[in-house]
């Protein structure tokens, strides 16, 4: 199979007028080195989205999403990447030339291609086994018994896994897959004695599918009391990456975009029984850990994501933690109150149910005031100390608002809850979310009453400082590069932040070349960085003071990790951090000065 040549896909790029082609879909207006307009992938009134003329990027700062010339197409013309080609190269008289794939990408293309193929058959397998088999019996009748009708089934491909220890890799092997073809996407695995056997037994079968409709995996359902795990999901594989996949996306996304909504639940009977009920804008989050790659998924397609999840401890963790992912993102998220032990298929199955689900969405509560009141809930009204530990909770979530009626009423709310007058509630918030009381990220949703939920928004200013020195480094490459080089773990608030530094570490003066679309987060902000990157925006020493305010923020963390430590070590810390004090106190300074 043939494919183009790396010189005809550089024609193209250049040749390409990156402007003109977003100008076709939104209106963009010179500010500076760059073009703004307002974003032509969701709704909004504000410009916040920003074309990198010369380097043929985009990216959103209120939806999240971005890339280059070749992905802005392919999204808004719903092509893939070879048509978008094609497309460029007639519409601006570039030749293709093509090339002979390389025997080792070729290889690899077609490997996959056969793995996807076994995947597909097995789902199909899978659900015929379900519709037919007097093994699935017992499990037709218990999806009956949820309410789930056979048709809203069948949608999603739902089906069974035979008992038998070998049935699906007899079957692959007829078909001339391996065992090890069917290890490689997570439906078999090796036994004590070295054989083969089918991964899924006895199980209800839950397809996975992609945005584009592929299956990538299963999830699967224990269809006894003593069969260990009740839900039994695909590992890891090339095609599933759980923190990335929303269950029913490929269903949902149509009405999702149609609604500007997104329903997010738990399970996979959630998400098919409220698609059952007409609320197909539902997709399921894989378990109850929200991930920043499926908030940037939806963030592109809808303006707000309503939390649906149980009320349980770790579904209460799980509607914190959107808090987190969702930092920066113009993304409305609101909170369905669940009643205690009920989850949205046993609501909405129920005689007059898709009508009480919908009162329970038209109720949602925005994201702090469901913080605020697990805040309340957990105080104690007869113990002082309680209600002070609610204040210091209550503070960073009232700051993390926009000042207006929305933090006007939880203002009220807490002053109500606690027994206080607002003025003492306005007063706490002038002084900052430091003025008193802890909270702490690391504590499980269920410790809330001995402790105050989140500081959510202190987190966000971090995060926004750490990305703001990596945008300055990208700019300054000459004086970032120092810096880079003595950026610590410590210093990043997660994951991606660590990859991010270290792929800049070894790429500063270009940092697009050769970056991987197939770790999307990482291409993503990196894509963001470079085109918010203004050399004429770095002022003399911004980029020193930033590295000591993150200094200053991993040492606060070891001091707070250190409560336990010997007095010396303690002693030690504090003094350190008094020093680097008095530097951020002195860089400010030189900064007004100059």
């Amino acid at each position: 199979m043939s494919k183009f040549t790396p010189d005809t896909i550089d024609r193209v790029r250049t040749a390409a007028d990156m402007v003109e082609i977003v100008s076709a879909h939104t209106e963009l207006k010179r500010a500076g080195a760059r073009y703004q307009g307002l974003c032509p992938f969701h709704d909004e009134r504000s410009p916040s989205f920003s074309v990198h003329a010369e380097e043929k990027l985009y990216h959103c700062f209120g939806c999240g999403v971005g890339g280059d010339l070749f992905d802005f197409v392919c999204e808004k013309e719903g092509i893939d990447f070879p048509q978008a080609v094609e497309l460029l190269a007639e519409r601006y008289g570039v030749e293709v030339k093509r090339d002979k794939e390389d025997p080792e990408a070729e290889k690899r293309r077609k490997e996959r291609d056969r793995l996807q193929q076994l995947l597909e058959r097995s789902a199909s397998f899978y659900a015929a086994t379900y519709r037919d088999s007097e093994e699935a019996a017992k499990s037709r009748e218990y999806l009956t018994s949820r309410g789930l009708e056979a048709g809203a089934l069948e949608s999603f491909g739902v089906g069974f896994a035979p008992s038998a220890w070998d049935t699906l890799i007899v079957r692959a092997q007829r078909a001339g897959f391996s065992p090890q073809e069917m290890a490689t996407v997570g439906l078999a695995q090796k036994g004590k004695n070295g054989g083969m056997y089918d991964r899924f037994r006895s199980r209800i079968m839950f397809p996975i599918r992609d945005a584009r409709g592929r299956v990538v995996g299963f999830g699967a359902r224990a269809t006894r009391e003593d069969q260990k795990p009740k839900y039994l999901n695909t590992a890891e594989t090339s095609f599933f990456r759980k923190s990335e996949i929303l269950y029913g996306i490929d269903l949902a996304r149509p009405a999702m975009a149609k609604a500007g909504r997104a329903i997010l639940v738990e399970g996979y009977t959630d998400v098919i029984a409220l698609h059952q009920a007409g609320l197909t804008e539902t997709v399921g989050i894989m378990g109850t850990a929200m991930t920043e790659h499926q908030i940037a998924r939806l963030s592109a397609t809808v303006d707000t994501v309503v939390l649906a999840l149980d009320a349980d401890a770790a579904g209460q963790k799980a509607m914190l933690r959107a808090q987190e992912v969702a930092a920066g993102r113009k993304v409305t998220i609101l909170v369905v109150a669940m009643p205690a032990g009920e989850d949205p298929a046993e609501i909405s199955t129920a005689p007059g149910g898709p009508d009480r689900f919908r009162e329970m969405l038209d109720a949602a509560v925005v994201l702090p005031e469901f913080h605020l009141s697990l805040i309340l809930d957990s105080v104690d009204p007869a113990s002082p100390r309680s209600r002070d530990d609610g204040l210091a909770g209550a503070v960073p979530v009232i700051l993390g608002v926009e000042p207006g009626a929305l933090r006007n009423e939880l203002v009220r709310r807490t002053a109500d809850g606690l027994g206080i007058e607002p003025s003492v509630v306005v007063s706490r918030l002038e002084k900052g979310p430091d003025s008193g009381g802890s909270a702490s990220l690391s504590q499980p949703a269920e410790s809330v009453a001995e402790a105050a939920p989140p500081a959510a928004p202190v987190l966000f200013k971090r995060e926004r400082r750490e990305r703001s020195l990596l945008v300055m480094c990208i700019a300054n490459p000459s004086e970032g590069r120092e810096w880079l080089g003595r950026l610590e773990e410590r210093h990043l608030s997660g994951p991606l932040m660590v990859r991010t530094a270290a792929w800049l570490s070894g790429n500063l003066d270009d940092p697009m070349e050769g970056l991987d679309k197939d770790d999307p987060e990482l291409y993503r902000l990196v894509s963001a960085m470079v085109v918010r990157a203004d050399p004429e925006l770095v002022g003399k020493g911004a980029i020193r003071r930033n590295f000591m305010e993150l200094e200053l923020a991993a040492l606060e963390e070891e001091i707070s990790a250190a409560k336990d430590a010997s007095p010396e070590v303690r002693a030690d810390l504090n003094r350190r951090r008094s020093d680097l004090i008095e530097q951020v106190r002195k860089a400010e300074d030189e900064r007004a000065a100059s």
